[in-house]
């Protein structure tokens, strides 16, 4: 059974700082692409930041030079460095699990609240 369980949310000041982790079961953590997503309220989901199985990185315009993903895969979880944060920033994460061949998986969420 594919599980995803993202933590590391929470309410951070602007110009804060926050680390998402997300780790994954029941796959075969090293040959999956892996990404955050971000939903704000009435905003369609926007991909935030992904990586691919060989570790090439890649990024949403608005998080560039902000936020850093990263994996290890001796420990199947993928990493959202997130600094600098703004207001904007806040939303529900998830994390998706993109295998080679088929539909991509799901976390559940970890809500991020960038407030003053």
């Amino acid at each position: 059974q594919v599980q995803l369980v993202e933590s590391g949310g929470g309410l951070v000041q602007p110009g804060g700082s926050l680390r998402l982790s997300c780790a994954a079961s029941g796959i075969i953590f090293s040959i999956y692409n892996m990404a955050w997503y971000r939903q704000a309220p009435g905003k369609e989901r926007e991909l935030v930041a992904e990586t691919t199985r060989s570790g090439t990185t890649g990024y949403g315009d608005s998080v560039k030079g902000r936020f850093t993903i990263s994996r290890d895969n001796a420990k199947n979880t993928v990493y959202l460095q997130m600094n600098s944060l703004k207001p904007e920033d806040t939303a529900v994460y998830f994390c998706s699990a993109q295998p080679p061949i088929g539909g991509s998986r799901w976390g559940q969420g970890t809500q991020v609240t960038v407030t003053s």
